[in-house]
């Protein structure tokens, strides 16, 4: 009975558990569906923000675009309406020229319609006076003879007689109009070549070249200059002996300094650092390959320099070699001025100046470009650089004409041509101009010195002024010790002293004053 019981227990107990195990999962069930519909709720509201954001985004990059757009738009607009102004301008001065070449051709019309008609007039007039002339013949033969009948003497014998008394009379008449004709011919010179060089001055309007022996080379930060010195100075010692450029690292902030005479070289050590500081990799396998590629490079942009230099200057047929020296130009300088900048120069100055004489443009060009060829040489000479250059124009096939204007502009050699004494003064021009070179202050105040003690030097030098920068010395004298023929031969020693005793470029006008004053003073 006991047992009966005890087991009835158990399966009331089981029944129970198995029950509230249903339960249970019922209850479990229901909550799960419960969170599964409130997780659906919440993902319907999460998406349904997102497209509200998105759209709201959209809305904003679109209004962004259109800003941009418009933005841009009006860019390009005044870009355009820019470069339409500037075709106007152009169209204008083109009109204006054609208004002006036509104008010129219509008075050389006029001016030659004219000289025909002289012409004609000269010839009638001409033919006139020669009738006139054979009746002058006829009268003066028939008098010849009534004076001979009349005098006793033949016409040889009266000619001679009337020379011998007429002889002083003619000599001093003779030397008279010889030196009005020499003192005419002198002024009329000087005026047309005075007229012909301020003409070709003022039509050639260039830039001032200064050129200097060392560059800087800028650095975003001073810890770069560690790593270019490198580790117990490898780094830099490379560089130098690679490029051949002092470089020098002080306490300049975020820059160093290179130093070279030679152009070409200092900038094979600006590009190649460039290229370095660059790149980050700096150690003497890396210098020396990236060294070797920018002399290359270099050696390439001469090439295309002295190609666009012939283009421009208008010279063909060139020879390779000459273009390359003319390329080479750009890294050279002749007292602070750049070579290429100033045989630029003078060649335009020769073109201009060729023309005025009716001579040939392009020759004087080329002659004018490659005159200065002598100072870029690839090995040191001791020639001078004129007939150095001359040479180079004889080997690479140049015309006489220019080998001659090439080597005669410094008086090397002896003058054969037109060209060459175009190629010295405009050669002197360009060297001239105030500001074309650069001289140290202290040499330029000593030589304007010297200038003024050189003419203190001759007796009768009451004062001397060097002015005009030292292209003219103003000396004034003693009118009592210095009469005016001395005073013509004390401009010309003082000139000749100069030429012997110092260095200077271009000219130097000797100008010495003599003046004469009387002074009263009523009472």
């Amino acid at each position: 009975m006991e047992t009966i019981t005890i087991v009835t227990i158990i399966i009331s107990v089981i029944i129970g558990l198995a029950v509230g195990f249903a339960i249970a999962k019922i209850l479990e069930r229901n909550n799960a569906s419960k969170v599964i519909q409130r997780a659906k709720k919440s993902a319907a509201g999460i998406l349904k923000e997102a497209k509200t954001e998105a759209e709201s985004i959209k809305k904003d990059k679109i209004l962004q675009a259109k800003e941009k757009f418009i933005e841009l738009k009006s860019e390009h607009e005044k870009v355009i309406l820019s470069r339409d102004k500037k075709i106007a301008d152009a169209e204008k001065r083109i009109r204006d020229k054609e208004t002006t070449v036509s104008s010129e051709l219509a008075k050389n019309k006029n001016l030659n319609k004219e000289l025909e008609e002289k012409i004609l007039d000269y010839n009638n007039r001409n033919e006139y006076l020669e009738k006139k002339q054979q009746e002058v013949d006829k009268l003066h033969f028939s008098k010849i003879q009534q004076l001979e009948v009349i005098s006793g003497l033949s016409a040889e014998e009266a000619k001679a007689q009337l020379t011998e008394s007429l002889k002083d009379t003619a000599k001093a008449d003779a030397m008279a109009l010889i030196q009005d004709t020499i003192e005419e011919a002198k002024l009329t010179a000087q005026t047309e070549a005075k007229k012909i060089i301020i003409t070709t001055i003022q039509r050639i309007g260039t830039e001032e070249a200064i050129d200097n022996c060392v560059s800087v080379f800028n650095l975003e930060s001073d810890d770069v200059k560690g790593r270019i010195i490198g580790r117990e100075g490898r780094n830099i010692r490379a560089i130098e002996a690679a490029t051949g450029v002092e470089i020098i690292v002080d306490d300049t902030p975020e820059a160093i300094i290179l130093s070279c005479f030679d152009t070409v070289r200092r900038e094979v050590a600006r590009l190649s650092l460039h290229k370095l500081v660059t790149d980050g990799r700096i150690h003497p396998a890396r210098i020396e390959e990236v060294v070797k590629k920018t002399r290359k490079s270099i050696d390439e942009e001469i090439i295309d320099i002295g190609k666009r230099t012939v283009i421009d200057l208008g010279i063909h047929g060139l020879h390779p070699e000459l273009i390359k020296t003319v390329g080479r130009m750009k890294y050279r300088s002749s007292y602070g001025q750049n070579l290429l900048q100033h045989s630029r120069e003078v060649a335009k100055l020769c073109g201009v100046m060729a023309a005025e004489l009716g001579l040939n443009t392009k020759l004087a060009k080329r002659a004018g470009l490659l005159h200065d060829i002598g100072k870029v040489p690839d090995t040191e000479t001791e020639m001078p650089h004129a007939l150095l250059g001359m040479q180079w124009a004889e080997k690479y096939g140049e015309k006489p004409e220019v080998c001659n204007a090439i080597g005669a502009h410094h008086d090397e050699i002896e003058m054969t041509s037109l060209l060459s004494p175009i190629i010295q003064v405009c050669d002197a021009i360009s060297g001239a101009r105030p500001g074309a070179r650069r001289q140290v202050l202290d040499s330029y105040i000593q030589r304007l010195k010297d200038l003024e003690d050189i003419a203190f030097g001759f007796g009768g030098v009451k004062k001397a002024y060097a002015i005009q920068a030292g292209r003219e010395l103003r000396v004034i004298v003693e009118s009592e010790r210095v009469t005016d023929d001395k005073a013509a031969n004390l401009s010309f020693e003082i000139s000749q002293k100069i030429q012997t005793d110092m260095t200077y470029p271009g000219q130097v006008k000797v100008t010495v004053i003599r003046e004469t004053r009387a002074v009263n003073i009523a009472k």
